[in-house]
């Protein structure tokens, strides 16, 4: 029943590009239109026909990670490619929809996180080997969405265009306080104090991203104008001329939005500004891949754009300015894939060969559901007074912040 059930599923799902699947009884089949990519699947553990059906996200992770289920030559972008290209396309069979409608009616669970579970959900992320992280993110160690104003630009350049694109769009002036939630190894930070003059807080629920930002802060000799705290975003008390978050958001939950914008709301200055930088999706409401969810970000959900706005709506925020990168994750996050391949023994030395695995898997997964898929970043500028910002965008594009921006990228 479950291989039977498997294959009206990939029937439906592989209708562009080519596709061979082998059952775990041997036989082997072809889906697709014969097109490229062309890409072969062995299933080797008769449980896994029934497991992708309840549950093809993660039966299909975890069975490339344990070696259960292999690709010819592992060719796991290949099929990573097919496989989110084509239900981009397609969505769901309508016999797996009561799983869906399932899921997202547990979703609000799965997303709660008050402050003590979304200390342990940082911690399973960010309190790996500080090492690991050094493998593949620039030196400044931006693990967020980085910048490609030229397409020709290295990581570090575009990791830096994006902190200046960003301390732009938060219109600094020297001696401003800045309150950086989720501030994790620091750069943010240290960039807004060095090169703008701020003097900014930074808060983390991760011990390892809190012992090095402030002795990167000590290193630059700007503990004077940057401190790191070790605290939950909702603990943060006094007023802030400027809030910024990058990456952090995507941590929040759905049941946690409204609280979240309440808390910069209530941190900024009366005619502050924020900017909101966070993974979003341009399709309705939906879900956390549960993969991702299990193996990478816990608690993890990145929000439809009306649930951030709603969320904004209600906490007498305007949003003077939404913007919407599209490519530039699947940009980032090819050149980190890269970067651990090449350094991919020395991973495996810090873990094992399934822990490669599954770091692969998640890298090449998110740089193709951003580039096949509704994946996409949020940049949202907001303030409590109307004509906090200027009236148009002049100011990010000028012939001076241009200057600025090459500098910065030299």
């Amino acid at each position: 029943m479950w291989t039977k059930m498997l294959d009206v599923f990939v029937t439906h799902l592989f209708r562009k590009g080519d596709f061979s699947l082998t059952y775990p009884d041997g036989t082997t089949r072809r889906y697709g239109d014969g097109g490229t990519p062309s890409v072969a699947m062995t299933l080797h553990d008769p449980a896994l026909p029934r497991r992708i059906i309840l549950s093809p996200e993660l039966a299909v992770g975890e069975g490339y990670m344990d070696g259960t289920l292999t690709l010819e030559n592992d060719d796991l972008r290949g099929f990573l490619t097919l496989a989110v290209d084509n239900i981009a396309r397609q969505g769901s069979p309508w016999f797996h929809r009561p799983l869906d409608l399932m899921r997202h009616a547990s979703r609000w669970l799965k997303q709660f996180n008050p402050a003590k579970r979304a200390r342990a959900n940082v911690a399973h992320h960010y309190d790996l080997s500080g090492e690991l992280y050094d493998l593949f993110l620039d030196k400044d160690r931006q693990y967020s969405c980085a910048y490609f104003a030229r397409p020709d630009m290295t990581l570090e350049e575009a990791q830096e265009a994006k902190k200046h694109h960003i301390a732009r769009k938060l219109l600094l002036k020297p001696g401003m306080r800045v309150l950086d939630i989720g501030c994790g190894w620091g750069g943010m930070a240290l960039t807004l104090a060095r090169d703008y003059g701020a003097h900014v807080v930074g808060v983390t629920l991760s011990e390892e991203q809190h012992a090095l930002a402030t002795r990167r802060a000590a290193e630059a000799g700007l503990s004077d104008k940057v401190q790191f705290h070790l605290m939950d975003y909702r603990a943060v008390t006094g007023t802030f001329d400027r809030v910024v978050s990058v990456g952090m958001f995507e941590h929040v939950g759905v049941p946690h939005y409204r609280e979240y914008f309440r808390t910069v709301h209530d941190l900024l200055a009366e005619d502050g500004v924020a900017l909101i930088h966070t993974i979003g999706h341009t399709d309705p409401p939906g879900t956390t891949n549960p993969w991702i969810l299990k193996y990478i970000f816990p608690g993890g959900y990145c929000p439809a754009l009306s649930e951030a706005t709603r969320a904004i709506e209600v906490n007498q925020l305007h949003s003077c300015d939404i913007e919407v990168w599209r490519l530039h994750y699947a940009e980032t996050l090819r050149h980190w894939y890269d970067r651990f391949m090449a350094n991919i023994d020395r991973a495996r030395d810090l873990y094992d060969e399934r822990f490669c695995r599954m770091w692969r898997y998640y890298l090449l997964a998110c740089e193709a559901t951003f580039r096949y898929n509704s994946q996409v970043v949020f940049q949202f500028q907001l303030s409590r007074q109307q004509d906090a910002v200027p009236l148009t965008r002049d100011y990010l594009y000028s012939d001076a912040a241009a200057e600025e921006l090459r500098h910065a990228a030299e």
